[in-house]
């Protein structure tokens, strides 16, 4: 048995421990706060270009007259023979299940598409704890990149005084991808997103998934996230991104809901933490968008509806990404909040434990004491 000196040292050690987990429990509410408002005022946003692109469908021939065709390749759904997941998880750790709770469901999606309907899967990650998992367990896709062609008029007169280098480098760039090496492939990762989340740099995913997806390279795409309602009402999700069959409506694929254990105990550490558990109020927003897109009134477009529709579907992808990664973000702060909880609540314990122990320890040691100046009293 440990002396009481070893039991003070380890007292102290699980004390200082309790104190870094308690202060990341409070900075983990209090970016709580901001990720979640920062999710609840994107999604007007997101429901209003819903309604604007069903309006515009509504008032134009979505079907070319003349040849019968759609009008814009993200609406004309085809066979799912290649399919693109985007997995959103986090970069750092201490967060419960969290990262293991998404990444088990986007792995869960590839093998029943590949497994069962004999599908190739393109991977492409949002996080570090994603891009570590998925380049140990598939191969990286062979994709190279070169200047376009058409990206300049080689015209003698706007090659003058411009080398051969700087000409390429003003040239847009092709991304070309080498023959499929497995069915699973890993074919870009973009960790280190969330440190300053731009709707920029999600706008140049967005674009990619529709350029490969106007160009045949995927027949659909799915982005995997935790969807984020309030402290106590999380799922994690695959929602499809394209194509669009219906705009404005999710298309959920799969879900995975909390457990009753989970939902209680992420109540408690809000509550500790002075966290609200209700959900945000959007009732008034999501009647207003709804009335936008189905009302009988002759919107007056400053552009003709057709060009407006083929610049705002794209933006939409881009921002249905957008918003499951401010919905991951809070989700993330709400799984460390708990995770940083429960660990002070488990230190606390351990240091009662501890304490007990100790005590009982010095007390026997003053008993074998005193026995022992009473025997030698009475030998004298």
């Amino acid at each position: 048995m440990a002396n009481v000196l070893d039991l003070k040292r380890r007292i102290r050690s699980v004390k200082n421990t309790r104190q870094i987990t308690k202060a990341m429990k409070m900075v983990s509410a209090a970016k709580l706060r901001r990720a979640q408002e920062r999710a609840v005022t994107a999604r007007p946003y997101a429901q209003m270009m819903a309604s604007v692109i069903r309006s515009l469908m509504r008032r134009i021939d979505v079907y070319n007259p003349e040849t019968g065709e759609v009008r814009h390749p993200l609406l004309v759904p085809r066979e799912e023979k290649n399919v693109l997941l985007v997995v959103v998880s986090g970069d750092k750790g201490f967060a419960g299940a969290f990262n293991s709770n998404i990444t088990k469901a986007a792995v869960r999606f590839i093998a029943a598409q590949n497994g069962e309907q004999g599908r190739n899967v393109d991977i492409e990650t949002v996080g570090r704890k994603a891009r570590d998992l998925f380049r140990r367990r598939y191969p990286a896709a062979r994709i190279t990149t070169k200047p376009s062609v058409e990206g300049q008029q080689d015209s003698a007169q706007e090659l003058e005084g411009m080398s051969l280098e700087s000409e390429l480098e003003e040239r847009p760039l092709i991304r070309q991808r080498g023959e499929r090496a497995a069915p699973i492939e890993v074919t870009g990762d973009h960790p280190g997103m969330f440190e300053k989340l731009r709707f920029d740099a999600v706008a140049e995913i967005g674009q990619d998934i529709v350029d490969r997806y106007i160009n045949g390279e995927i027949d659909a795409a799915y982005v995997v996230f935790n969807e984020f309602r309030s402290v106590i009402s999380q799922r994690v999700v695959v929602e499809r991104l394209v194509p669009l069959a219906e705009p404005g409506k999710h298309e959920v694929a799969q879900v995975e809901e909390p457990s009753i254990q989970e939902r209680e105990r992420a109540g408690e550490a809000a509550l500790s933490a002075g966290v609200s558990l209700e959900e945000p109020d959007t009732h008034e927003a999501d009647e207003e968008a709804q009335e936008f897109g189905t009302a009988d009134v002759d919107y007056i477009y400053e552009q003709p509806p057709e060009e407006m529709l083929h610049s705002l579907l794209p933006r939409f992808v881009a921002t249905q990404i957008y918003r499951g990664m401010l919905e991951s973000i809070a989700s993330e702060h709400a799984a460390r909040m708990t995770a940083m909880d429960s660990a002070s609540n488990n230190a606390s314990e351990m240091i009662d434990s501890l304490t007990l122990t100790m005590n009982r320890v010095r007390q026997a040691a003053i008993t074998k004491e005193i026995i022992e100046i009473v025997s030698g009293a009475a030998a004298l």
